[in-house]
């Protein structure tokens, strides 16, 4: 039987004072995939890696650049030049030893994704690419994963929580491929904030403690400071899940 180390109890005490001691292992048997360790993925690792998820998998085929610099704050100037996962992976380590990190420089394609997705219990987004979010989308659908979407650009951001069947999934929302456009503006807390609420819906998924954000559009702008729901629904001619009953 899985128990906390007097460690454990330490590190995690002020949210097992949210969840308890049993909330607290369903984090550590947890198993999390992270597509992407950019603006995005970085904060979603670190609080993942903080609060205790047992399993943390970081899929990224990039290098550090200095123009990640304002945003992705696992990669520091030393890093420039560096794989991605090396240096996120070298830091969350560092960070909380109790936790397993992988690291996998890869490029996100169908064949890694199919190899990744069924082993883990949820998958977050932290991508800046809508080729590769449909098709974690539509993989997530296939294998029954929830998927916690994020996007951002300039001071704007989205989050929409997919729980297969139960919930709109990505492309109910959004039926065709949006341009992409690269490079985008973004300020560096715009990412910070939409990757802190996708982890609190990920702890809330895991943990069955609070209402997760389901069958709504969480839409972040930060220009005015304001927060909007919209209400979604499932779409019976989705092609990805609309066959699901």
């Amino acid at each position: 039987m899985e128990v906390l180390s007097d460690s454990e109890l330490k590190r995690y005490d002020r949210q097992i004072m949210l969840f308890g001691v049993d909330g607290q292992l369903k984090l550590k048997k947890s198993n999390v995939l992270v597509v992407g360790v950019g603006g995005l993925g970085s904060p979603i690792a670190l609080y993942l890696t903080a609060a205790g998820v047992g399993r943390i998998v970081l899929v990224d085929s990039e290098d550090v650049e200095l123009s990640n610099l304002n945003r992705q704050i696992l990669h520091w100037t030393e890093d420039v030049g560096k794989p991605k996962v090396v240096s996120a992976v070298d830091k969350l380590r560092r960070l909380n030893p109790e936790v397993v990190v992988e690291g996998i420089k890869a490029r996100a394609d169908e064949g890694l994704l199919r190899e990744l997705i069924p082993k883990v219990d949820l998958v977050l987004d932290g991508l800046d690419n809508w080729e590769t979010r449909f098709l974690v989308n539509k993989i997530c659908v296939e294998f029954n994963k929830p998927f916690i979407h994020a996007g951002i650009m300039g001071l704007y951001g989205q989050l929409l929580v997919i729980v297969p069947g139960k919930t709109p999934c990505l492309q109910c929302l959004i039926p065709r491929k949006p341009p992409e456009v690269k490079p985008f503006p973004v300020l560096g807390t715009t990412p910070a904030v939409m990757a802190a609420l996708q982890v609190t819906e990920a702890i809330k998924l895991i943990t069955n403690y609070g209402v997760p954000a389901l069958g709504k559009l969480i839409i972040y702008d930060g220009y005015t400071l304001s927060f909007k729901e919209v209400g979604v629904s499932r779409r019976p001619d989705c092609p990805v899940c609309g066959s699901i009953r």
